[in-house]
């Protein structure tokens, strides 16, 4: 393409555009590039050249024109931000910085570069939603090169881009990028699927040609009856589409039939609905399949009514009918209506409002989390309810009357007590489906609980339910702390308001490394901070001990004495009660991690154990094993193997070998599969691995695995 191509595309639908910007990006662009090449051994300008191209195609503005020109100087030549600044004003130079950004954690080869680099495309998007778009047409003219990668590389670009990159162009409304993204990264993952389906498609062309025609003819002779003027149109679905619909219903390419959409253009959101009325006349509708976007636009404004009919040969027929105004927001989604002078009004707010949202729960979430509900939001399934007064409520498919009450107000949520749905009391984990009606009871007698998070979806809804959870246990902390502190300072005849006329709390909050009194109650109530230690800080010259009778007692009677040698020590805390956790029974020498727990002290864990609440990091403390540590512990161990004479007696004495007795075992077979579980008693890490490690070396075993909640049959019933 040249540069005259490129202000022909431009000029198209702006003609009054900035074309001087425009020749003088391409101008800088192509010297600084020049003399770089591409793996496919073209000039690297190319590129620059190509995704300006494509950014005209999305009908953006020209300063994001100038942007794709000059998206990769500052990554990948001598060009400064300053330069650009300087040269093509702030507005370019941000916009290329943006995107600037997003590439160099592309290209870092780090353990979370994926998170990140996600995190700073919805920052940079937030700021500005042209860096996005800029990234989608760098990323599909990369695609349209990807066999001049290397197959690894083909791999994961192929597989980001449709885990990513299709659904974020699909959110943006950019509906024929997002296909030709789909397209592309398809036939680069399975070129035989691929092909499988576009020989199908091919096979039947001229056939297919002939049945779109006939179509087309009746739908038009049948919308004129009617008086309405219409564009209709019949389009192949893309080998994607087929494939995804494939691999959805489980049925082979031979079994799919209606691989043809039918488009009917109108001028009035009414004559949309004449037009139904038509089609519905002359076609019989198949149930269920009706939908009406045109009164419920979905998030990203994408407007059209949908229809499945029973087409003239007895074949399913899918019929998509919508305003020329509604198809050119479907094709161009953002770039059809972006206001770029006024971002800030209401329509404009609303429409990226999930981006705001993600940003606000990215904040809270760590890089795992974070990427598995970004991927979860872009491909989930839209739901839409109601409210008793009517008004619209978008949900994720799975989403419950609990995050229906969130998504009303946060305070609603807190508040909720119960719910109706089309006028039935309904749990707060029922379900919500289309169309139903919610009304959500509340009351100031309750708030949010931890039994809530097994069963809120909503990111936004979780985070409201932690943030309520912190600030209760909080509350309770500082008044535990008052009272433990208040207790022990009286032994010494003061008291937490002496302390302050006297001027002494900023000397002991300074000592113990708090800010305020009420971080010093929070920490003694946690036992992050023992009052032994705020003692000590008071009195650093006086020796603070436990108390006397208690000392004698102990001198006179050392069996009263039951206080076993330390197990653990902490990195962080000192003379912290310390207690394990009987969710997972944690072994000497396994990996271990402390929780605190309020009043209570720090609870050691398992790393792997399940009930390990990782959503509340600020109360994670380091833990480690006492050098020579051992100590009883309850172990359940589930082996699954083929079932055959003489196994069970075979695993038993695999387990005898590594020094351990079984306390009690039950096996469970299932037509050549067995399931054995043992009981037993270990004391350390070692003694496990021996037991694993022998397990695993009988004929048939397939896999032994530990079972946490398991324990000794004392306490624990049959499995």
């Amino acid at each position: 393409m040249t540069i005259g191509e490129l202000i022909d595309r431009i000029q198209k639908y702006n003609p009054s555009a900035d074309f001087d910007l425009v020749r003088r990006a391409y101008e800088y662009s192509e010297e600084k590039h020049r003399g770089q090449q591409r793996l496919s051994g073209e000039p690297y300008f190319t590129h620059p050249m190509a995704v300006a191209g494509i950014i005209a195609d999305m009908r953006l503005d020209v300063p994001t024109v100038a942007t794709g020109l000059l998206h990769d100087t500052i990554e990948d030549t001598l060009a400064t931000r300053e330069e650009l600044d300087q040269n093509f004003g702030t507005e370019v130079s941000d916009l290329v910085d943006g995107v600037t950004k997003i590439s160099r954690l592309e290209a870092r080869n780090l353990e979370h570069a994926e998170e990140e680099s996600i995190r700073k495309m919805l920052t940079a998007g937030a700021e500005d939603i042209r860096v996005l778009l800029v990234k989608l047409a760098d990323r599909t003219h990369n695609l349209r090169t990807i066999e001049h990668l290397p197959e690894d590389r083909r791999q994961r670009m192929a597989s980001e881009t449709l885990e990513l990159y299709a659904p974020l162009a699909n959110r943006l409304g950019v509906g024929w990028l997002r296909a030709e993204l789909e397209e592309t990264s398809f036939r680069a993952l399975d070129p035989d699927a691929y092909s499988e389906v576009r020989e199908k498609l091919s096979l039947h062309k001229l056939e297919r040609e002939g049945y779109v025609g006939e179509i087309v003819s009746l739908i038009e002779r049948q919308l004129s009856k009617t008086g309405i003027t219409a564009e209709v149109s019949g389009r192949t679905k893309s080998a994607y589409s087929i494939h995804r619909k494939m691999l959805q219903q489980g049925l082979k390419v031979d079994e799919v039939y209606d691989v043809v959409a039918f488009r009917i253009l109108v001028d009035s959101d009414a004559e949309c609905y004449e037009a139904l009325g038509a089609v519905h006349m002359h076609w019989r509708p198949v149930p269920g399949r009706f939908r009406d976007y045109v009164a419920l636009p979905k998030e990203n404004r994408y407007q059209s009514l949908h229809t499945t009919v029973i087409g003239p040969y007895g074949e399913r027929m899918e019929v998509q009918i919508r305003t020329h105004s509604m198809h050119r927001v479907a094709e161009y989604g953002v770039a059809a209506h972006w206001r770029y002078k006024s971002p800030d009004e209401p329509a404009e707010r609303e429409r990226f409002e999930w981006l705001r949202q993600m940003l606000e729960w990215q904040q809270h979430l760590d890089d795992a989390q974070f990427l598995s509900s970004f991927k979860e939001d872009l491909f989930a399934e839209e739901v839409v309810a109601f409210t008793p007064a009517g008004e619209a409520k978008r949900l994720k498919k799975g989403e419950t009357a609990l995050d229906f009450a969130y998504r009303v107000h946060t305070e609603v949520g807190d508040r909720c007590a119960g719910a109706r749905v089309n006028g039935k009391l309904v749990p707060l984990r029922y379900q919500i489906e289309v169309g139903d009606t919610v009304e959500i009871i509340t009351t100031d007698a309750t708030g949010p609980t931890r039994e809530w998070l097994k069963f809120l979806v909503w990111p936004h809804a979780r985070e409201s339910v932690m943030q309520a959870i912190r600030r209760e246990e909080r509350q309770k902390a500082v008044a535990l702390g008052r009272e433990l502190l208040e207790r022990d300072l009286a032994r010494r005849q003061l008291d937490l308001a002496r302390l302050r006329r006297e001027g002494r709390m900023s000397e002991l909050l300074k000592a113990v490394g708090r800010n305020d009194e009420e971080a010093l109650l929070e920490a003694v109530g946690y036992g992050r901070v023992t009052t032994r230690q705020i003692l000590r800080a008071l009195f650093p010259d006086q020796e603070v001990e436990a108390p006397a009778p208690k000392r004698r007692l102990r001198r006179l009677f050392p069996f009263l004495d039951r206080q076993p040698r330390p197990l653990v020590a902490t990195d962080s805390l000192d003379d912290t009660m310390v207690r394990f956790g009987k969710c997972c029974e944690p072994l000497p020498g396994e990996p271990i991690v402390g929780f605190l727990t309020r009043g209570r002290g720090v609870t050691v864990h398992a790393v792997e154990c399940p009930r390990l609440a990782p959503s509340e990091p600020e109360r994670i403390v380091d833990v480690h094993w006492e050098k020579n540590a051992r100590a009883p512990r309850p172990v359940r161990l589930e082996v699954n193997s083929r079932d055959r004479p003489g196994l069970l007696a075979n695993m038993s004495q695999a387990i005898a070998s590594a020094g351990v007795n079984i306390d009690r075992a039950h096996v469970r077979t299932t037509a050549a599969k067995a399931i054995n579980v043992f009981d037993m008693t270990l004391d350390h890490a070692d003694e496990l691995v021996r037991v694993q490690r022998n397990l695993k070396r009988v004929p048939g075993v397939k896999e032994v695995k530990r079972v946490y909640g398991g324990g000794a049959p004392q306490r624990r019933s049959n499995p």
